[in-house]
């Protein structure tokens, strides 16, 4: 396989998608079925004027149909589904029937409204499923085909690492999604990320939930569980994307939503970040302190604060002289919050939770 080249600012190594992966996967498996050969490597025509070549890590032609495997390389991204093998059976189909998609094994199949495919439908994502068409009708130019062909997409393993994915909250059973824009991944873009929370809000929405909870983690989804008693596939995993949530709610409003998240990141909320990740924002010890002296809070508990080496450490001080922190932060939060929903009909509630689960602070 050739790389994609490495990302200008970091010098990381871009990779492919597993839609990237399928397409070359269906053309070297649609050229054998026509020809009785396999091209290995097979090159595909990606979107933004990107030209890949892939090798084969698997070739099988039977009488009527092809099975092709290309081994997905994410780069220096860490993603879940590097190293799979991700293949496609091609056989004859109906005169007339163009390009069907059928999920083979590891690949899952929609049982929820709200995605961008029909229920029923395997999770072959549309941007897969039209770059795997347009090269299905160039093989079949070039070699004298119909064009008339079934397409099984299958991914070793697919359903183990699924696990391990957005999925099942999806309501996606079975295995992975072929995903991909661009059919190249972008390390540390969290493009993917931001997109299962897009997923997230238009499942919910599809549901008929009006009620849907932003989680920077587990504890916190266990948290907002127990407190308004939510169903599963009403939890969106916010992890450290505040904003990529209140932009979607704001486009896609429901009619109510909950920030969910530990002290720290929470906190950085409060003081106007939308990225809560330790490597794109800090905990300001000096707006924390701010906080205390704008609601009453002794000028020995500002410096104290304003001295705290966390989030954690600020919180413990102001518990042990009785002065709500946690409160305080719910409360920027949330204004954070309703400044970027600009108005949108969402109501908006914060709870801020400590690394035990405890809550420590609600506002809303």
């Amino acid at each position: 396989m050739t790389t994609a080249g490495r990302e200008s600012s970091t010098g990381l190594r871009y990779g492919w998608t597993t839609g990237a992966c399928a397409t070359a996967a269906t053309t070297a498996a649609y050229t054998a079925l026509l020809t009785g050969e396999f091209p290995d490597p097979v090159t595909i025509d990606l979107p933004k004027d990107v030209h890949a070549a892939f090798a084969l890590a698997r070739e099988e032609l039977r009488p009527g149909s092809a099975t092709a495997g290309v081994v997905k390389d994410a780069g220096d991204d860490p993603d879940v589904t590097h190293g799979a093998l991700v293949g496609v059976t091609v056989t004859h189909g109906e005169p007339g029937s163009g390009v069907l998609f059928r999920a083979g094994e590891g690949v899952g199949t929609v049982t929820k409204p709200g995605l961008p495919l029909a229920v029923g439908e395997p999770a072959v994502n549309p941007v897969p499923r039209r770059l795997m068409t347009e090269h299905v009708q160039a093989v079949a130019r070039a070699h004298g085909g119909s064009g008339d062909v079934v397409l099984t997409v299958s991914v070793d393993n697919g359903a183990e690492i699924a696990r391990s994915t957005w999925n099942p909250r999806l309501g996606i059973l079975g295995g992975l999604s072929i995903l991909g824009t661009t059919g190249v991944v972008v390390p540390y873009s969290c493009a993917a990320w931001i997109d299962s929370i897009r997923r997230g809000v238009d499942v919910a929405r599809a549901a008929g939930h009006e009620h849907v909870a932003g989680c920077t983690g587990s504890t916190s989804e266990r948290v907002v569980t127990e407190l308004y008693g939510l169903p599963e596939d009403a939890l969106l995993d916010m992890g450290d994307f505040a904003g990529a949530v209140l932009k979607y709610v704001r486009r896609h409003p429901v009619p109510r939503l909950t920030v969910a998240g530990g002290i720290g990141k929470l906190a950085k909320l409060a003081d106007g970040h939308l990225d809560l990740h330790s490597g794109r924002s800090q905990v300001s010890p000096a707006a924390l302190a701010e906080l205390v002296r704008g609601a009453g809070g002794s000028p020995a508990l500002a410096a104290g604060v304003l001295g705290a080496n966390t989030a954690l450490d600020a919180l413990q001080q102001c518990q042990a002289a009785g002065f709500p922190l946690g409160d305080l932060v719910a409360a920027g939060a949330r204004e954070t919050s309703l400044g970027v929903l600009r108005g949108a009909p969402v109501a908006v509630d914060v709870v801020v939770i400590d690394r035990g689960g405890t809550v420590v602070g609600r506002a809303g």
